[in-house]
């Protein structure tokens, strides 16, 4: 799961200005140049187990201290319930079974975590959930904001040869692929399969950290064309030549972003494959589809397109379309089975050989490539260069084009070049840092600052008191022009600049309240003191620093860390609380704190 984004965050209050704080399956077709305007989306609405077709679930408590809160519709009474809740589709309504009662309702939608259960699996949810009922199948749509969406999708379908660039470059497309066309589904936005982009539930192990940061560092941006809104695929391994929409969607237009070109990236021609399927698995496959009826004899291929890839089969006398013949195979006898439509086929008695190349439908962004072109070290704008020619990123709300203005460490990130009047400012506010910290930066820092407040908030989905927000070396504010015309901007920056410092130096083993006290106390030496007392124990600061839900809780956490961290300061001095910032606090050491 993401983590919470008051994590290791220095977020200085607006109001107040004292606390600081490969896709293998369908797509749409694509049938216009680009999409048209529309207002900007915030959240989506994601198809749950979209393949399961799920006749019932189980909705539970996600921890004992949480409540199932469910509602079946918006004047009815909210249902607050301790114990499991049962649900099952009947024809297109639910039963739901609660607190000893039952009874049908159109649907049933849910408020703050819960755990669902379905076809042996369970999965935490934080956001809300929805769950109505179609000729006997659950439909279970989740709210996600965009950003979240983007960064479990890139997260997914990503790979273990995908480094930063690459993984930027993905959340470009998978954003674009997400906001600039419809995908065909009546109930939610887009399903959580290949057949718009693979979203995991679960966790992605050590995928999630770094899609989070493609995500982050890319916040908003889509793919344009010519100042217009432009559509954008991917896929695994386009085998060597990238090919054009209408190779694989007959009605699609012609695309100038989107030709048919050799790959050299991909690794000398892509990856090859072979698949024997027998005659009966074939009729089966494709009359499921309605693309054939038994009996047929023979099966050829009757028209390639200009990148290699087969048009049309002809099964005896009847044309078929070789991407309609894929995803029929793909969905009844798996998607490894025929992965793309770039293949020879041949007879042997009653059974049919594939021998093909690539994996995916071709189309766009071959994800090989560009993770071959990121380790050799080409950017994310280069790779889109590559496979969506004459296209740039942009930013979704306004198309305009990120400006990068560098400074002495950090480099800036802006859609408007007058932001560049607040260079020198934040020169002084990363040395402030620097020499209050005694620590210098391994990588260089981004600051990327957001045109308005909901931009802002919808990039990082901090909470409405927050300024700014750092993770990593990336830092992300609010427009600078608020925070200078409130006087914020410089002890802000300071202490964002202090995050990166301290986030470079900490190890997983450092607890939140001492990074987060660290900074509480370098970013304004004069309050920082060992006098007093915490608020709340040392076991409960990071909870609180992780969990706070207003301003007031905030600031009482991070004023709890700032004294933890001076007395530890204070007893033992800087380089042995550094050292332990690497390695972690020990154990006697946080035994003591516990007794204050």
């Amino acid at each position: 799961m993401r983590r919470a984004l008051v994590l290791r965050t220095s977020h200085l209050a607006l109001v107040t200005a004292t606390f600081v704080a490969g896709s293998l399956s369908p797509v749409a077709q694509p049938t216009q140049s680009h999409p048209a305007p529309h207002a900007e989306r915030t959240t989506l609405q994601i198809g749950m187990f979209a393949l399961w077709h799920d006749r019932a679930v189980t909705l539970s408590p996600a921890t004992p201290n949480h409540q199932l809160i469910l509602s079946t519709c918006a004047r009815c009474a909210t249902l607050v319930l301790t114990q499991p809740a049962d649900i099952r589709a009947t024809d297109d309504a639910v039963t739901l079974t609660a607190a000893g009662k039952t009874g049908n309702t159109q649907r049933v939608s849910t408020t703050g975590p819960i755990t669902l259960t379905a076809h042996g699996e369970s999965v935490t949810l934080q956001n809300p959930v929805t769950i109505s009922a179609h000729a006997g199948v659950l439909v279970i749509a989740v709210t996600l904001p965009v950003e979240s969406y983007v960064a479990r999708v890139v997260a997914s379908e990503s790979g273990p040869a995908d480094s930063e660039e690459s993984l930027k470059t993905l959340a470009i497309v998978v954003r674009s692929f997400a906001l600039h066309e419809a995908h065909g589904h009546a109930d939610y936005d887009l399903c959580d399969s290949t057949h718009c982009q693979l979203l995991h539930w679960g966790n992605n192990g050590s995928r999630q950290a770094a899609a989070h940061a493609a995500t982050l560092a890319t916040a908003g941006e889509t793919l344009w064309f010519h100042g217009q809104r432009a559509l954008a695929y991917f896929g695994k391994d386009c085998g060597g030549q990238t090919a054009s929409p209408a190779e694989i969607w007959p009605n699609a237009r012609a695309l100038p972003y989107l030709p048919s070109r050799p790959d050299p990236n991909c690794g000398g021609g892509g990856s090859t494959w072979a698949s024997d399927i027998s005659r009966a698995d074939l009729s089966a496959a494709l009359a499921a589809r309605g693309l054939a009826r038994s009996g047929w004899k023979s099966l050829t291929i009757a028209q390639r397109g200009t990148s290699g890839r087969v048009l049309t089969l002809k099964l005896d006398g009847t044309s078929i379309p070789a991407e309609d013949f894929r995803l029929a195979i793909g969905q009844a006898l798996g998607w490894n089975r025929i992965p793309s439509t770039w293949f020879e086929v041949s007879q042997q008695g009653d059974r049919f050989l594939f021998h093909g190349r690539g994996w995916g439908n071709g189309v766009g962004l071959c994800q090989k490539g560009a993770a071959a072109m990121a380790s050799q070290h080409h950017t994310a704008a280069q790779v889109l260069d590559q496979y969506f020619p004459g296209a740039q990123s942009a930013d979704e709300s306004t198309g305009q084009s990120w400006q990068r203005f560098t400074g002495e460490g950090f480099t800036l990130e802006s859609l408007s070049p007058d932001d560049a009047t607040f260079l020198p400012a934040l020169a002084r506010a990363h040395a402030a840092a620097v020499l209050r910290s005694g620590l210098t930066a391994s990588t260089r820092i981004t600051v990327r600052a957001f045109a308005t407040t909901p931009a802002f908030r919808n990039a990082t989905l901090a909470p409405g008191w927050v300024a700014a927000f750092t993770e990593g070396a990336w830092i992300g504010t609010q427009p600078l022009r608020i925070l200078a015309a409130r006087h914020l901007l410089d002890s802000t920056m300071r202490h964002e600049f202090l995050h990166a410092l301290i986030e470079q130096e900490a190890s997983p083993k450092a607890p939140l309240w001492l990074r987060e006290g660290l900074v509480e106390a370098w970013a304004d030496p004069s309050n920082s003191t060992s006098v007093g007392h915490p608020s709340m124990s040392i076991n409960a600061v990071d909870t609180a620093l992780t969990h706070a839900t207003t301003e007031h809780d905030s600031a009482a956490a991070h004023r709890a860390a700032q004294i933890y961290t001076a007395q530890v300061l204070a007893h033992y001095g800087r380089a042995q609380v550094l050292a332990w910032l690497r390695s972690g606090v020990p154990s006697e050491v946080l035994a003591e704190l516990r007794k204050r």
